[in-house]
């Protein structure tokens, strides 16, 4: 894959993420009707590089091609949303799924139940209609729901579990559980200070 190859082909894939963070951005503004709270905090964004799309293709066992990284992956763009509360996160997924334009990929629930670890987050990849000249054609978007403190759990988890030299790998698991454990905790009790829980519809 060639560097003009690999520009033009992902052109699509930034068209789709840029049409999710608008559609993201509206649903921040006026999820909770008149209410002055909104459910997102802050939104993270990426394209896969190009380097990082032919390791995931030849470790799939793939050649790293265009066609390939088309048919194989579903990460190409990427999107993370840190919402406050975990409600919150339900409810975004709730509308979006509910959006009849966009097809609903897969989905997966880490909140409900948390990875081995205690890796917590909402998974879904969302199929976008991107519109060109000759037609239209959906393009698939990652998006991962967390609360701020699922985000904290999980950057200190890869900063601490990647580094090369770590002694009691399983020591260092558990006590990583042990804190996931605790921000559960933390959470549920801001939880009892949150007005807004249920959506009260929106206008786009």
């Amino acid at each position: 894959m060639t560097n003009e190859q690999y520009h033009e082909f992902i052109q699509s894939y930034e068209d789709a993420k840029q049409i999710l963070l608008t559609r993201l951005d509206v649903l921040n503004h006026n999820l909770y009707g008149e209410s002055s709270s909104k459910p997102i905090h802050h939104i993270q964004h990426r394209i896969k590089k190009k380097k990082s799309l032919e390791e995931k293709l030849k470790k799939k066992g793939k050649e790293p091609s265009v066609m390939n990284a088309k048919d194989y992956l579903q990460d190409i763009a990427g999107i993370r949303v840190i919402c406050y509360f975990v409600d919150d996160i339900y409810n975004l997924v709730e509308i979006l799924k509910s959006q009849s334009d966009l097809i609903m990929i897969r989905e997966r629930d880490y909140i409900a139940e948390p990875k081995p670890n205690g890796y917590r987050s909402y998974h879904v990849i969302v199929g976008v209609p991107v519109y060109c000249l000759d037609g239209m054609e959906y393009f698939p978007v990652e998006i991962q729901f967390r609360t701020m403190s699922m985000d904290f759990w999980a950057s200190m988890e890869h900063r601490i579990s990647y580094k090369k030299e770590i002694e009691d790998r399983e020591l260092l698991a558990a006590e990583l559980r042990e804190y996931a454990n605790m921000l559960v905790e933390i959470e549920k009790r801001f939880e009892q200070h949150n007005e807004q829980h249920r959506y009260k519809g929106y206008q786009e």
